[in-house]
C-alpha cells in the first residue's frame, strides 16, 4: 500500500524522521507478510466484499446517482479498500544500477519497439479472427437446427435445442471463470484503466487470465447472452502487449534473452497501450478508433511519438483480422483470399447513403437527449444490480455455494432470454412484404420489390412460423405472400446480424413500434443483468442494438407523420429509421461510455456513412452533456465500485454542495501526509528489516547530510519491494562505525554494481511471501544484524520529482497524474522531507475531505477574530 494511512496503519502513528524513531528500538510485529510486500494485499480475485457500513439511500447522490462532476462518495470499508491496492510509477527508478543497465542494452534507433508493435499487432488481429470464428461456429449450428425445427411446427423442442445447446456452452464459460480465473470476467476495461492510471490490480495480465478470456468469450457469445465480444477483445489485446513485450512469464516460469531493454515499466505500459488499441481494431475493423480509443479512455500518459506507433500496431491488427476474414466464415474457406469485400471488412456496413437536411438535426438532438438520459438509466440500473450481487453473495460464507450461485445466475439470464426469443415472436403476427410501384407509387403489400424504387423488405429477415408462400415476377416488380416476423428477425439472430436489420437503408415499414418497443424493454433489462456476471463480457454490440432501437423508434415515427421518402425524394430522404437507428446506437454508446471523439470515429469506420458524421457528432456530444449531469461514465462507475483508485483528468472539489474550491489557492502542505519515515544511504539491516514489518508504506525518502551543516535533505526515494529484494543478498551487509559518513554518487558513479542487478528489482510482486517473512523477522530477532549495515546508494531513485511546500495543489494535481507517479515528496525551503503525497491523497474524495476540514478551521479562527473585536 503506498498511502501513508491513519485508518490501516495500525502501527505507526505520525512517525517521525529522525535517528531516534521508536522503530528503531521496537520489536517486530508478526503480521502476514503479502505477495506485494505489505501486511495488506488487495482483494483477491474470487473475493466478494459488500460494505457492511453501506448505509446511503437507493438514490443517494454521491454514490451510483451522482453527477460526473461531483466525487463519488466511499464508506470508510470501502476506503480500507482503497488503500490496500499499491501503485506504481510510470517511469523506471533511475538508479545507479538502472543506468548501468541502460549502458549494456544495445543501442538502436527504435526499430526494434517497431517490429515489436508490428508483432503485436499481428497477434492481436489473429486472435480477433479465431474469436469471431468460433462465435459465428457456436452461433450459427445453434440457430440452424432451432429455424428448421421451428419450419417443421416443433416449437417447443425448437425451445429445448436453443435453451440446452446454449446452456452447455454458457455453463462451460461461467465454469472457467469462477473456478480458474476469476479476474477474467466482464470486460476488462475498468481494470484495464485503473492499471494504467497507475495502479496494480491482480491478475489482469496473466496467460491463464488470457487464456480463460478468449474462450469465455467465445462461448458465452457464441451460445446468445445479450453481450459482446468486443470489451474482452480489448483487455486480451491489452495481455498480449503486456506479455509480448516483455518475452517473459512468471506463471510458465521462462524468461528468453529477447527484447530485454523493454523489460521497464513505461515501455511495458506503453506496449499495453498499443495491444487495447489494437484490440479495438481488431473488434470494429477501426485503427483510427483504436488510436483515439486508447488516447481517450484507456491511456493515462501519452506522446507523439507513442501515437505513430499504436497507430502502425493498430493498423497491422484490422489488416491481419481483415485478411484472414476475406477467405473465412465460420471456418470454411470461401475463397477470395486478400478481396477486402466492403461487406466482411466494414461491421455495419451502410450500403445507400444519403444526403442530410439541417432538418435532421432536430430529431438528432432529441436521440442526443434520450441517449444520455436512458445511458445513464443504464449505468444506473447496471451498478445497483452490481451492489445487490455482491450483498447477496457476501452474505454465503461457504466457498462452494457463492461459486453455485455466480455460475447459476447468467444460466438463468440466459434461460431467460432464451425462452423469449423462442416465445415472445408467437405473440406478433406475421409481417407482409411491403414496397412501392413505379418512382412515386403508393405503398402495396404483398410487394416484394420493385425495380423504379428502393423501398423494400430485406431477404434476409425471419421467417419464424411464418407460411412459405409464393413468389411471382412482373413488370419489374416481385409480388408475394410470403410473410415474416419482425419480433424474430431481431431476437432470432446473432446482435451483429440484429444491428445491421436495424441499420438497413429504404427499409422503412420493416419493423412497427410494437416489435421494436418490446425488443427494446427486453434487450436493455437483459443485457444490463448480464454484463455483470461471471462470464467474459463486453457492452459494445448491446449498446449499439438498444440505441439502434430507439433510434428506429424515432425513425418510424418521422416516417408515421410525415410520410415514406425514398432516396428518390433527396430533399426529404433524410426521414430514413435506418439512419436514425445509426444516430441512435451512437448516442446511447456515448450515454454510456462518454466517449467523444473516439466513437465518432468508430462510428465512420464500422458504417462507412460518412454523410452523417455531423448529426452523430451532435447526438454525441448532446448524449454526453445529458449522462454526465446523472451519473459517472461506466467505466468510471465500475472502478468506484471495484474501489479501485483512479485520478481522472481533471479534479473537480467542492466545498458543501454548490461551492466549487479553486485548487490553485491551495498548497501542497494541505494535502501532504506530514513527517513520513526517512533513510540514509546507509541503513542498519535490522531497522529496515523491522521498517518493513511494521509499517505499510510503499515508498521511502532517502536523505543525505548537506556539506554545509548537519541538516539532512533530501537526496531520493527508494521502494519497499526495491529493499525487500536487497535484503535478501547478505553479502551486500557490512560493518560501519560511522553511520553519518554519507557517501557521494560520484563514488560509485562509474563502478559497476555487481551484488543486484536492475532486472532483480523490477519485480512487481514476491514470488513466495512466507520465506521472505521469516527472513525478516530473523534480522529483526538476531543482535548481529544491528551493526550490519546496508548500502542504498546505488539502489536509490535520483530523479525522484521533489515540490515545495508551497506549491499550487492544482499543479501539484497536474504534475502527479501527467507524470504517472507513485509517490512525491514535499520538501521546504531548506530541502528538508516535510511530507509526501501519494495517489489516494489526491483523489476527488479525499482532497474534499481535507479541504473542506482547513476551510471550516479557518472560518472558525475567523469566526473567533470577529468576536473578539
Amino acid at each position: 500500500m503506498d498511502q501513508q494511512n491513519d485508518q490501516i496503519n495500525d502501527t505507526v502513528d505520525a512517525p517521525q524522521a529522525d535517528n531516534d524513531h521508536p522503530l528503531r528500538h521496537r520489536p517486530a510485529v508478526k503480521k502476514r507478510l503479502a505477495k506485494y510486500g505489505a501486511t495488506f494485499e488487495p482483494p483477491r480475485d474470487d473475493a466478494i466484499i459488500y460494505p457492511d457500513d453501506d448505509s446511503h439511500s437507493f438514490f443517494a447522490k454521491g454514490r451510483d446517482f451522482e453527477s460526473a462532476y461531483v466525487n463519488h462518495k466511499y464508506t470508510d470499508k470501502e476506503k480500507e479498500i482503497l488503500g490496500t491496492y499499491e501503485s506504481l510509477d510510470y517511469l523506471p527508478s533511475q538508479s545507479l544500477v538502472y543506468r548501468h543497465w541502460l549502458k549494456r542494452q544495445p543501442r538502436r534507433l527504435d526499430w526494434d519497439r517497431w517490429i515489436m508493435m508490428g508483432l503485436i499487432g499481428f497477434t492481436v488481429g489473429f486472435i480477433g479472427f479465431l474469436l469471431h470464428q468460433i462465435i459465428d461456429v457456436i452461433a450459427e449450428a445453434k440457430w440452424d437446427k432451432a429455424r428448421d425445427l421451428i419450419k417443421a411446427g416443433e416449437l417447443v423442442i425448437a425451445w429445448l435445442w436453443v435453451t440446452g445447446y446454449s446452456l452447455l456452452f454458457l455453463l462451460a464459460s461461467s465454469g472457467m471463470v469462477v473456478f480458474l480465473r476469476p479476474s477474467a470476467g466482464g470486460s476488462g476495461i475498468p481494470e484495464l484503466i485503473g492499471f494504467l492510471n497507475g495502479t496494480v490490480v491482480r491478475h489482469i495480465f496473466n496467460i491463464k487470465t488470457m487464456i480463460v478470456k478468449f474462450f469465455s468469450c467465445c462461448f458465452a457469445v457464441g451460445c446468445g447472452m445479450p453481450i459482446g465480444p468486443e470489451g474482452p477483445m480489448i483487455h486480451l489485446g491489452s495481455l498480449v502487449g503486456a506479455g509480448m513485450s516483455q518475452f517473459k512469464s512468471d506463471t510458465l516460469r521462462f524468461r528468453l534473452p529477447f527484447f530485454e531493454r523493454f523489460r521497464n515499466s513505461e515501455d511495458r505500459r506503453n506496449f499495453i497501450s498499443a495491444g487495447a488499441a489494437a484490440g479495438v481494431a481488431s473488434a470494429f475493423g477501426a485503427p483510427v478508433g483504436g488510436l483515439l480509443f486508447s488516447m481517450e479512455e484507456v491511456s493515462s500518459f501519452w506522446n507523439m511519438k507513442l501515437s505513430w506507433q499504436i497507430f502502425f500496431c493498430s493498423m497491422v491488427s484490422t489488416f491481419t483480422t481483415d485478411l484472414f476474414n476475406s477467405a473465412f466464415k465460420a471456418f470454411k474457406y470461401q475463397g477470395d483470399f486478400g478481396l477486402f469485400k466492403t461487406d466482411k471488412y466494414i461491421l455495419f456496413q451502410v450500403k445507400n447513403g444519403i444526403a442530410v437536411n439541417i432538418l435532421a438535426f432536430i430529431p438528432t438532438v432529441v436521440l442526443g437527449v434520450l441517449g444520455g438520459t436512458l445511458g445513464a438509466l443504464f449505468t444506473f440500473v447496471n451498478l445497483k444490480i452490481a451492489r445487490s450481487r455482491k450483498k447477496i453473495l457476501s452474505k454465503i460464507t461457504q466457498p462452494w455455494k457463492q461459486q453455485l450461485l455466480r455460475i447459476s445466475e447468467p444460466a438463468l439470464i440466459l434461460l431467460l432470454f432464451s425462452t423469449m426469443s423462442v416465445f415472445i415472436p408467437k405473440a406478433f403476427p406475421c409481417s407482409k412484404y411491403t414496397c412501392i410501384h413505379g418512382v412515386n407509387g403508393q405503398v402495396s403489400p404483398n410487394c416484394l420489390s420493385d425495380k423504379q424504387n428502393p423501398l423494400h423488405i430485406e431477404k434476409t429477415v425471419e421467417q419464424y412460423t411464418c407460411p412459405d408462400g409464393v413468389t411471382i415476377t412482373y413488370n419489374n416488380s416481385s409480388f408475394t405472400n410470403k410473410t415474416f416476423n419482425q419480433v424474430a428477425t431481431l431476437l432470432f439472430v446473432t446482435g451483429e446480424q440484429a444491428i445491421h436489420h436495424l441499420f438497413s437503408r429504404n427499409t422503412h415499414l420493416e419493423f412497427d413500434y410494437p416489435a421494436l418497443v418490446t425488443v427494446l424493454v427486453v434487450y436493455f433489462f437483459m443485457a444490463c443483468w448480464a454484463s455483470g456476471t461471471s462470464i467474459s463480457s463486453g457492452l459494445v454490440v448491446p449498446m449499439l442494438f438498444i440505441g439502434g432501437l430507439y433510434g428506429r423508434i424515432v425513425g418510424r415515427a418521422m416516417v408515421s407523420f410525415f410520410g415514406v421518402f425514398t432516396e428518390n425524394e433527396s430533399y426529404w430522404s433524410w426521414m430514413d429509421p435506418g439512419a436514425f437507428a445509426l444516430i441512435g446506437a451512437a448516442s446511447f454508446f456515448g450515454g454510456v461510455s462518454r466517449l467523444t471523439m473516439s466513437l465518432t470515429v468508430i462510428m465512420m469506420e464500422i458504417t462507412n456513412d460518412i454523410q452523417f458524421l455531423l448529426p452523430i457528432m451532435v447526438a454525441i456530444m448532446v448524449a454526453k452533456w445529458v449522462g454526465d449531469f446523472v451519473t459517472h461514465p461506466l467505466y468510471h462507475a465500475l472502478l468506484e465500485l471495484k474501489c479501485i483508485p483512479f485520478l481522472d483528468s481533471e479534479p473537480v472539489v467542492f466545498h458543501g454542495d454548490t461551492s466549487l474550491i479553486n485548487l490553485e489557492l491551495y498548497s501542497a502542505h494541505h494535502v501532504m501526509r506530514k513527517d513520513p519515515i526517512t533513510l540514509h544511504q546507509k541503513e542498519p539491516v535490522q531497522y529496515i528489516a523491522n521498517l518493513l514489518l511494521n509499517t505499510t508504506h510503499g515508498g521511502f525518502p532517502v536523505v543525505k547530510m548537506s556539506k554545509n551543516s548537519e541538516d539532512q535533505i533530501f537526496y531520493g526515494l527508494i521502494t519497499r519491494l526495491e529493499l525487500t529484494v536487497l535484503l535478501k543478498h547478505e553479502d551486500m551487509f557490512e560493518a560501519l562505525v560511522d553511520t553519518r559518513n554519507d557517501s557521494p554518487a560520484s563514488a560509485v558513479d562509474d563502478t559497476e554494481v555487481t551484488h543486484v542487478d536492475y532486472q532483480q528489482l523490477t519485480l512487481d510482486k514476491l514470488s513466495n511471501p512466507a520465506n521472505i517473512q521469516e527472513m525478516l523477522q530473523l534480522y529483526c530477532d538476531d543482535s548481529k544484524y544491528k551493526d550490519l549495515y546496508i548500502n542504498l546508494l546505488p539502489y536509490v531513485n535520483h530523479s525522484a520529482v521533489t515540490i515545495p511546500d508551497h506549491f499550487s495543489l492544482h499543479r501539484t494535481y497536474i504534475i502527479f497524474r501527467t507524470l504517472g507517479l507513485r509517490h512525491l515528496t514535499v520538501v521546504d525551503e531548506n530541502n528538508h522531507v516535510v511530507g509526501i503525497i501519494t495517489r489516494k491523497d489526491l483523489m476527488g474524495f479525499s482532497l474534499e475531505e481535507k479541504l473542506n476540514e482547513f476551510i471550516a478551521r479557518d472560518e472558525d479562527r475567523s469566526t473567533e477574530m470577529r468576536l473578539d473585536i
